[in-house]
C-alpha cells in the first residue's frame, strides 16, 4: 500500500504528522500535507549503443498553508517529525491575526484510472536494453539511408499522499511510461529526421508490446522520408487543415493556459471577463478530462485530493468554465475542478490542464482538405511560443504539406503557425468527425513547473492563418 511507503519506512509516525498537520492549517483557509516517493529510470541508446541508463529515486514532503490570497510553503527532502515540525513552525506564521474556515475537504472517490504496478520493477534491464537494441536493428531494416537512430525510455511509479486538518487523507500510486525514437537520414549532403514517441499510464506489458514499439519505429522513419523529399514552405496568409490528434498541441498552447483559473481571477488572460460570451465559432466544444483510463494526463485525484473531471470549458463556441484548483475556485465563488497540479513534493499546487481536446464535428477528412484550393495541412507540431496575455502563438510544424486545388500536394519543411489564440478560434469554420487523442508524450510547463498532460483534436479548417515559410 501507499501509505507503507511513508509510515513503516520512514521516520514519521501517521498520528503525530496529522497532529501537526491540523495544528498548521488551524484557522487558515485552506492547504494540505503532500508526500511523495518516487522510483524513476530512464535510459537512452544510440547507434547500436548504450549511452544511459539513470535510476533516481525522489522523496520528500510539501506543507501549505492558505490565508486569503496569501500562501506559505515549505518542503523537504527529509521524512521525519524534526523536518515536519521545521516547516510547520515556517508556514504557521501566515496565519498570523487570521481567523479563518477551513474550507470544506474534496469529496471522496473511488476511482481507479490505472494499475499500481511499477513500471520500473516490471521488466528487468536486460530486458528493456533488448527492446532498444531490437527497436534499433528493425528502424535499420527499413530504410538504407539511416544515418543514426536514437532511443529512449522513461518509467516511474510515483507514490502520493495528501492529509488535510481532521484526519483527511488520500493516497495512490501512480504509474508513467514513454518510449521515443528518433531517425536521421541522409543522401549526399541532404540530412533530415523524424520522430514518434508514445506513453501512458499502464503496466510495461500492456504499453511496450512489439505492435506499438515497431509502429513507433516506422512511423518515425516514415516522417524521416517524407522530411527527405519536402520543399521549402511557401509564406503568407492562407487557409490551413490541421490534422487530427497531437496538433491539438497548438489547441492546448494557444487556448488553453488562459483559461486556467488564475490567469483569469488576476485579469491576466485574453479571456477574462468573457465567461457566457462567445468566443469561438460555433461547433467549437473543448474539454478538459482528466477521468480517461491510462491516459499519461489523467488522475485518479488532482494534487490537491480533488476527483478529477471532465470540464467542459467551450461549448457550441461559449466559454463556459475554466480549469479550478482549490485556492482559485475558493477565491471565484465557484467548485474546484480537480485541476491542482504540481510537479514533485517541492512545489506548490497550480490550476493546470489535464488532458484538453476538441470534440468532434461533422465534416469528413477528405471533404475538409478538398475544400481548401490553396493552402497547408499541417499533420504535426513540434515546439512554440505562447503569450498568455495577449493570446499570440508560433508554432513550427515537424510534418506538413502544400494543399492544392483540395488535393495533398508537396511535403514541406519549415512551416510555421502564426496567430492569436482567441482569434484562431473564430478561424474554424469546419471541424471533422475524426477526433484522436495524442499518442502519450505530452508535457507541459507552467512557471517552472512540468506536468504530463494529453491533448487532441478532430482535423480542423482554419480561414486565412498567418504561415510563416523558408521559400525564397
Amino acid at each position: 500500500m501507499t501509505k507503507d511507503v511513508f509510515f513503516e519506512d520512514s521516520e514519521l509516525d501517521r498520528d503525530q504528522t496529522q497532529k501537526f498537520v491540523s495544528q498548521t492549517l488551524n484557522d487558515c483557509d485552506d492547504g494540505e500535507l503532500f508526500l511523495e516517493f518516487t522510483q524513476s529510470e530512464a535510459l537512452s541508446f544510440d547507434d547500436g549503443q548504450l549511452k544511459s541508463a539513470n535510476f533516481n529515486t525522489q522523496q520528500g514532503f510539501g506543507l501549505r498553508a492558505v490565508v486569503g490570497e496569501t500562501t506559505a510553503f515549505a518542503h523537504s527532502n527529509e521524512l521525519s517529525q524534526d523536518a515536519l515540525k521545521r516547516a510547520s513552525d515556517s508556514v504557521a506564521t501566515v496565519r498570523s491575526g487570521h481567523g479563518g474556515t477551513l474550507a470544506n475537504h474534496p469529496a471522496s472517490t473511488n476511482r481507479a484510472l490505472y494499475t499500481d504496478q511499477s513500471p520500473v520493477d516490471a521488466a528487468n534491464f536486460e530486458t528493456k536494453v533488448e527492446l532498444m537494441r531490437a527497436a534499433d536493428e528493425y528502424a535499420r531494416s527499413l530504410d538504407t539511408n539511416i544515418r543514426q537512430v536514437s532511443l529512449s525510455y522513461a518509467g516511474e511509479l510515483q507514490n502520493v499522499e495528501i492529509m488535510r486538518a481532521g484526519d483527511f487523507s488520500r493516497a495512490e500510486q501512480r504509474p508513467l511510461i514513454r518510449f521515443n525514437v528518433s531517425i536521421m537520414m541522409g543522401n549526399g549532403d541532404r540530412q533530415e529526421s523524424g520522430s514518434y514517441g508514445f506513453g501512458g499510464r499502464g503496466t510495461y506489458e500492456d504499453l511496450i508490446s512489439p505492435d506499438k514499439w515497431q509502429f513507433a519505429v516506422r512511423e518515425a522513419v516514415r516522417q524521416a522520408e517524407i522530411a527527405m523529399e519536402s520543399i521549402p514552405a511557401p509564406a503568407g496568409e492562407m487557409d490551413v487543415v490541421l490534422g487530427a490528434g497531437w496538433p491539438g498541441i497548438l489547441l492546448h498552447e494557444a487556448i488553453g493556459h488562459g483559461l486556467e483559473g488564475d490567469f483569469n481571477r488576476k485579469g491576466t488572460s485574453a479571456f477574462a471577463g468573457l465567461m457566457g460570451e462567445r468566443i469561438a465559432s460555433k461547433g467549437v466544444t473543448v474539454v478538459d478530462d482528466g477521468t480517461l483510463e491510462h491516459r499519461r494526463g489523467s488522475l485518479s485525484f488532482d494534487d490537491e485530493g480533488t476527483p478529477t473531471s471532465s470540464t467542459t470549458l467551450i461549448e457550441d463556441g461559449i466559454l463556459v468554465g475554466f480549469m479550478q484548483d482549490r485556492l482559485n475556485a475558493r477565491l471565484m465563488g465557484v467548485d474546484p475542478t480537480g485541476n491542482g497540479r504540481r510537479q514533485s513534493y517541492a512545489h506548490a499546487p497550480m490550476p493546470r490542464m489535464t488532458n484538453t481536446y476538441m470534440l468532434n464535428g461533422d465534416r469528413e477528412r477528405e471533404e475538409i482538405i478538398s475544400s481548401v484550393k490553396n493552402g497547408l495541412y499541417a499533420v504535426s507540431f513540434g515546439g512554440g511560443q505562447v503569450d498568455i496575455t495577449s493570446g499570440q502563438f508560433v508554432f513550427s510544424c515537424t510534418e506538413a504539406y502544400m494543399i492544392e486545388d483540395g488535393k495533398i500536394g508537396a511535403p514541406v519543411k519549415g512551416a510555421t503557425i502564426v496567430g492569436n489564440g482567441a482569434d484562431a478560434l473564430k478561424r474554424i469554420s469546419m471541424i471533422g468527425n475524426d477526433m484522436e487523442l495524442d499518442p502519450g508524450i505530452g508535457t507541459c510547463g507552467k512557471q517552472g513547473q512540468g506536468v504530463p498532460v494529453g491533448v487532441g483534436q478532430p482535423t480542423l479548417r482554419l480561414d486565412k492563418i498567418t504561415v510563416g515559410g523558408t521559400a525564397a
